[in-house]
């Protein structure tokens, strides 16, 4: 996820005025007639129901594309080490390209059929727990002969089948898994669910999806100290430091012709740029030969030359397809895993839902659209599982945080992201491109992006009673858990025994997936401790707000497109669908994510600590 958190009451980096970066000049005629304005709609340079023209749309996508940059290509770095994928960078490079396309496809079905917000969509890291639980079993741990770099031959037939299988059983049991979300989704009982799922369950589950990594991003910063120190100096000083800074660029506009206007540069991309002049340092220490060039010191690998010959190797365009690496295979125990890290997709997703329609303009979003938004994610976390990403989809809390800052919640901006997502899964050179940033460099970026993760599921304690002993039991018993558990578990797997090898397999993916364990704790203590609503945080967490007023705009915001279930599809069995809308819904229980006055307005001492 993006290090920088966009907050609402940051400077708008889009500066109105100019031909280029303008919200309206020139193009004030282009909004559809009839959107209604919401109380919190009159700040933003476009509504969710607004056409921005051709050129700020294509800016604007290419924008959220690299805001969702550093999450999507982290992901299969990360699992690359539990696929025996640490020295193929060019394989690497596939399954970059690969989520790149499956992300662009599932942004595109969430815009049109799903939740109807601007919502992108790309890999989560609530899976990556499961998954590395699951690739640490005695059955898929990597040969040793696959760690040794002079050893692996990347073209041969025995290596390619050992990284295979393991994809292979991950695509099945991320596929077997969206099936569940799709029916959570499709049968609404995700409203039933969230009854019982508060702050105290959130906190700690959201929390340890980024915790147990440390290990991970320890050893690739440690790799080169002064490299990953040098990226993180990088991301904190553009991210905290400069944020407010405005830089100048030169634009083109039809009234002042060419002249600059004023970027917030340093708060749009602070992760892309300190990648970028890490990634240059590491290319210049190369060519000089400041690094060392044996194999085995300190520091090799921050050369950029280790992997160069992946640029030359991939091809300028490869098209992914299903079934790429070969038939899934399904295990129970990954089956498991993955559900709980569905669970934990499924409830951040759906405060995305109500940030999102509130950073828009839009009503809070009705129990269909919920619904529909949640079955959609699982048929994206399906497709994932067939093209073979090793990962699902889930919403993208940084994108929804961009809106914040762009003052564009424009859906079209979002539909032409997915396809900005699908052309950059195409190229080739792209994905390649990325798979050889130093290592160094990325653990750097992992330091600062899972640091930032641990904060923001922290930061949902701001809802309950932190002088209530309960509460600082369940949420302090709970982390530790899901910490302690998983050690043990992982350091005396011989003890967990009951004679069948398959609830073996289970039980130790789900006992070694802190996620799992410290979330699953905080669920149960929390709806058997007693404790009153408000201590709970659960007054605050489920706001119920009613927007009579605005159920015009909440049937033209979260209906199905092209008159489906108005002028086609109109049977009255379809209206008792969970996920089909009609007519009067509207939008209860919003989740508060953060207090807002009755004008709809954030007030100035309240802090988003969302991402």
């Amino acid at each position: 996820m993006n290090s920088a958190i966009p907050t609402c009451e940051n400077p708008n980096p889009l500066q109105r005025g100019d031909g280029v970066l303008s919200s309206h000049e020139g193009d004030k005629g282009r909004k559809k007639d009839g959107q209604l304005k919401s109380p919190s709609s009159s700040h933003l340079a476009y509504g969710i129901l607004d056409i921005p023209p051709w050129y700020l749309c294509i800016f604007l996508g290419i924008q959220h594309f690299l805001t969702a940059l550093g999450g999507l290509v982290a992901v299969p770095l990360i699992l690359a080490k539990g696929l025996c994928l640490q020295h193929d960078p060019l394989t690497q490079s596939y399954l970059i390209s690969t989520i790149f396309f499956v992300s662009g496809i599932c942004t595109l079905l969430q815009v049109f059929l799903g939740i109807r917000l601007p919502i992108l969509q790309g890999g989560t890291f609530a899976f990556l727990g499961p998954s590395l639980a699951m690739l640490s079993l005695p059955t898929w741990t990597c040969p040793t002969w696959t760690l040794n770099a002079s050893q692996v031959n990347t073209s041969s037939p025995e290596f390619t089948e050992e990284w295979q299988k393991r994809i292979r059983e991950l695509q099945g049991a991320v596929m077997v898994a969206s099936c569940v979300q799709m029916l959570v989704g499709f049968s609404g009982l995700i409203g039933f669910l969230m009854r019982f799922i508060g702050p105290l369950t959130i906190a700690p589950t959201i929390s340890l999806v980024a915790l147990p990594l440390f290990d991970s991003a320890g050893d690739d910063a440690g790799i080169h100290w002064g490299i990953a120190a040098t990226t993180i100096f990088l991301i904190v000083l553009f991210s905290q430091y400069l944020k407010n800074i405005a830089v100048p660029v030169p634009v083109y506009g039809r009234e002042k012709k060419c002249h600059t206007s004023k970027f917030y540069l340093f708060q749009v991309f602070p992760v892309l740029l300190g990648l970028c002049i890490s990634w240059l340092l590491c290319f210049v220490l190369t060519i000089t030969e400041a690094l060392p060039s044996a194999p085995t010191a300190y520091g090799y690998l921050a050369r950029t030359d280790t992997k160069g010959n992946v640029l030359s190797q991939a091809p300028w365009f490869r098209f992914p397809y299903p079934g790429q690496w070969g038939l899934p295979t399904v295990s129970l125990a990954g089956v498991f895993g993955i559900i709980a890290g569905v669970i934990s997709s499924m409830v951040e997703s759906i405060g995305d839902y109500y940030a999102c329609a509130r950073l828009v303009g839009a009503p809070p979003p009705p129990k269909h659209a919920i619904n529909r938004g949640i079955g959609i994610e699982g048929l994206g976390c399906l497709l994932a599982g067939a093209w073979g990403t090793g990962n699902g989809t889930t919403s993208y809390s940084e994108n929804v945080g961009a809106l914040g800052i762009t003052k564009v919640g424009s859906r079209m901006v979002i539909v032409v992201a997915g396809c900005v997502l699908l052309l950059m899964g195409i190229f080739g050179k792209i994905g390649a491109a990325f798979a050889t940033i130093p290592t160094p460099v990325i653990g750097g970026m992992f330091l600062v992006m899972f640091g930032v993760i641990t904060a923001v599921g922290i930061s949902n304690l701001q809802y309950v009673d932190l002088n209530s002993s309960r509460n600082l039991f369940i949420f302090g018993f709970s982390i530790f858990c899901g910490l302690a558990i998983p050690n043990w578990v992982n350091k005396n797997p011989e003890r967990l025994h009951t004679g069948i090898i398959q609830l073996d397999q289970v039980i130790q993916v789900l006992l070694t997936t802190g996620m799992f364990v410290g979330g699953f704790l905080g669920f149960l203590l929390d709806n058997t401790i007693p404790g009153s609503l408000e201590e709970r945080g659960l007054l605050a967490w489920n706001q119920v707000q009613e927007e009579s007023e605005e159920t015009t705009k909440a049937l033209e915001v979260y209906g199905l497109p092209w008159g489906i279930g108005t002028r086609f599809c109109t049977s009255s069995c379809a209206q008792y669908l969970p996920f089909w809308p009609r007519e009067g819904a509207v939008g209860v229980s919003q989740l508060s994510l953060w207090p807002w006055d009755s004008s709809g307005e954030q007030p100035p001492s309240a802090t988003d600590t969302r991402m």
